[in-house]
């Protein structure tokens, strides 16, 4: 069992790593670059090549049953699901076969609106303590989830 981290613009690196050690898991951090490495010998941060989804193509091609993936990317989150990992977005929402299609979907309507409305100003909600909470929470469930597979 590993847990991977899209570490990308992940808020949620330290909490991760926090539970991997208390669970003594194998961590890999996945990034194209920018990361201070972890001197915890259970992370080990893995630097890709520049590139389009290349970190992605990294996680999707190990993740499996009984590991655990933490990211924001829908699409790469769709292929783990389908690998069978345990899947979760930053703020602790699961992503599983049963709702993987409709969170697809809706990804590629809101980028349809976005690029239809160029003026469209503000971003999305900001990370709360609430977030970092919930994401705690399913990442234990996750990992005791995935040990059981």
């Amino acid at each position: 069992m590993s847990l991977y981290i899209d570490a990308d613009a992940c808020p949620v690196k330290a909490e991760a790593e926090r539970v991997a050690t208390r669970h003594r898991l194998k961590m890999y951090v996945v990034s194209n670059g920018g990361l201070r490495p972890s001197q915890n010998p259970l992370v080990e941060t893995v630097i890709v090549p520049e590139g389009p989804d290349v970190a992605d193509m990294w996680i999707a091609d190990r993740a499996g049953p009984g590991d655990v993936v933490v990211t924001g990317d829908i699409p790469l989150a769709a292929k783990c699901v389908e690998a069978g990992a345990q899947v979760l977005k930053h703020n602790g929402e699961p992503l599983t076969q049963a709702n993987i299609g409709n969170v697809l979907a809706t990804r590629d309507l809101m980028t349809d609106l976005r690029s239809a409305d160029p003026f469209r100003m503000g971003g999305g909600k900001g990370f709360t303590k609430a977030d970092r909470s919930r994401f705690l929470d399913a990442l234990e469930r996750a990992i005791r989830t995935a040990a059981k597979t």
